[in-house]
């Protein structure tokens, strides 16, 4: 059963929801750590039975040894003397097959036992450490932010700053905590894939060898044996890639300001406290917020419920947001809205910087207006662009296509930049001789994929990517092929020009994969994220690189399949009737399958003639 991602951006709202998936992520860890105890008990003792059974047969062999046969006369025939030796024969068997057996047994707690164990402690372990610290400053930070909110305004400024700026490093440690307890125990759901199933892999095939199997038994298993390896080293390879791609979006989760998510509905959450009368008096009740900027929504969920009592969620349209005034209320960050359920309602944020964040957000009459982001450079897919591609290809294919490691060594950032620079130069682009023994393969490759990567929209285009992604999460092998061919034909005529002449490119440096051992799996994992990036830097996003991977593993395999260069006719569409609705509905899915397979044009004509022909 799988989880959802968590998103490190939930750190920072740390909303009910976050901490019941979190709890998900907690007990399956409980649950594979207890999986973990009884694997390694369970494996000692098989070794332990492996080793007592090897003594047995040594103790046996040592008889056989020391028994000889008595004989009556002073010659013995060769059958007698063969009849004589056989004990002794067996015994130095059993002894050599014995000692290779205990060899194999330590081999196995090795392999087995020692690995486990390595994961229980560095993995699971670092991650409860990382929990029991998450944890601790959950209770430091909301502690320290229930006693900073009943702070009076009447206090002196000094006093007032100094605890802004405790509540501020309590918020800056808990935050990290928090992301980076995220981030370990993702981990440990990705690594146990491999870290836990090459030891038991390993462990199989010794007790397979251990046991005599037959040779027909064993080669029955070669097979999944190494498509299972070949499973577990592709799976290693887009865990590193999605690894690195995590680690810097963490990195960069943890700067200030990036509470709030953007190109979502949800335009904003996170606790607020609302005043509210009861029956003792006026009081002020904490809830985890939702607002909705496109339809004016606010919904409250109580995080701390009456005494028997079950509240549920409180929706309310807000129709102005103002600021409260300091002096207006004993109470330090609030803003008063008025909805159309409730004619006032008084929120206290908790912080400055974030009752500036909800008044923006529900245009309020103190909007402030964040700072631009600095991101990188962006590139155009032009004439220019084209020419460079041309280029560094035409370099590559002459010059390093046998080159090991062609794309997966990574060229020095200043002579990529260099080569960048020189080459897009408005005053005079593409005059950069590439041939010049300045540029090594190393710079061109990074150089290209560096332009690839920056460019403003990816080459596979954000409108296509969920659709590519859906494609390649199918089980059908056909279905995936056929969908991903008909979704690259729906690419802009300039994006699919350009990725089919990378694509070409790729199949010609992987069928020297023999000598430059890049085969179409690695180059999926290397252009994966540069022609497929995703629309948002999620934890979700990053978790689809490994499918991105694939789709790019599918055009660079099935290139011959996906004519990126032909061009699909348009089919009509057949209008089945009440008689024949079924049988037209099938038609369709037949005719659709049967133009897809087709590489002549003329014979595509003809059967949209057919199925015109047919309908009619």
């Amino acid at each position: 059963m799988g989880h959802p991602p968590l998103e490190f951006s939930d750190c920072y709202t740390d909303s009910p929801d976050f901490r019941e998936r979190l709890k998900c992520y907690e007990a399956e860890l409980e649950r594979t750590s207890k999986f973990l105890k009884d694997l390694i008990k369970d494996g000692n003792n098989v070794i332990t039975a492996i080793r007592g059974y090897s003594l047995a047969v040594q103790k046996f062999s040592q008889t056989l040894q020391v028994f000889q046969f008595d004989f009556i006369g002073d010659t013995l025939t060769d059958d007698e003397i063969n009849i004589a030796e056989s004990f002794r024969e067996f015994a130095g068997l059993l002894q050599e097959v014995e000692e290779d057996r205990m060899m194999l047994v330590q081999n196995a707690c090795d392999l087995l036992i020692k690995p486990l164990e390595k994961f229980r402690k560095d993995q699971i372990g670092v991650t409860k450490e990382r929990r029991k610290r998450f944890e601790k400053e959950s209770e430091k930070y909301y502690s320290q932010l229930d006693k900073h909110l009943n702070l009076s305004s009447k206090k002196k400024e000094s006093q007032l700053q100094e605890a802004d700026d405790q509540l501020d490093k309590e918020r800056q440690a808990f935050y990290e905590s928090s992301v980076e307890y995220v981030y370990q125990i993702q981990q440990v759901q990705d690594r146990k894939k491999f870290d836990v199933v090459e030891p038991v892999l390993a462990f199989l095939q010794n007790i397979l060898t251990l046991n005599n199997l037959t040779v027909e038994m064993t080669q029955d298993f070669l097979p999944y044996k190494q498509a299972l390896q070949l499973s577990l080293q592709n799976t290693r390879n887009h865990f590193e890639s999605t690894r690195e791609e995590m680690e810097e979006l963490m990195k960069r989760m943890k700067q200030p300001n990036v509470m709030v998510r953007h190109g979502q509905q949800l335009t904003i959450e996170g606790h607020l406290y609302i005043q509210e009368k009861w029956a003792l008096g006026v009081t002020w009740v904490k809830y985890y917020c939702k607002y909705m900027k496109d339809c004016k929504l606010l919904v409250m969920l109580p995080t701390e419920q009456k005494p028997a009592t079950k509240q549920g969620p409180v929706e309310l349209t807000v129709k102005s947001c103002i600021r409260r005034k300091t002096d207006s209320i004993d109470k330090r960050f609030c803003f008063d809205i008025e909805t159309q359920e409730r004619p006032t309602v008084t929120l206290q944020a908790t912080s400055e910087a974030s009752r500036k964040q909800w008044i923006e957000a529900m245009d309020g009459k103190e909007p402030i207006y964040h700072s631009p982001i600095h991101k990188q450079a962006e590139m155009e897919l032009n004439d220019t662009g084209f020419k460079f591609v041309r280029k560094c290809i035409n370099v590559i294919e002459v010059k390093g296509e046998t080159q090991e490691g062609v794309y997966r060594t990574v060229g020095s950032n200043i002579q990529v930049q260099k080569l960048l620079n020189a080459f897009f130069d408005p005053k005079c682009p593409g005059d950069v001789d590439l041939n010049s023994s300045e540029w090594d393969i190393k710079t061109i490759t990074s150089a290209m994929k560096f332009y690839l990567r920056s460019l403003s929209e990816p080459l596979m285009t954000y409108n296509l990517h969920s659709k590519l992604i859906t494609s390649a999460k199918s089980e059908n092998l056909d279905y995936r092929l056929g969908a991903v061919h008909s979704l690259v034909y729906k690419l802009p005529d300039q994006n699919r020009e350009m990725l089919e002449l990378l694509i070409k490119h790729l199949v010609s440096i992987c069928s020297h994969s023999s000598e430059n051992l890049m085969t179409a799996s690695n180059m999926g994992v290397i252009f994966g994220p540069t022609l497929m990036r995703a629309p948002e830097e999620t934890v979700a996003a990053m978790l689809d690189i490994k499918f991105q991977n694939i789709i790019v593993e599918i055009l660079i395999e099935d290139y011959g399949k996906v004519r990126l260069h032909a061009t699909l006719p348009e089919l009509p569409e057949i209008r089945p009737n009440h008689i024949c609705a079924h049988a037209c509905v099938r038609a369709n899915q037949f005719f659709s399958r049967a133009v897809l397979s087709l590489s002549c044009s003329s014979c595509k004509r003809a059967l949209v003639l057919l199925e015109v022909v047919f309908v009619w």
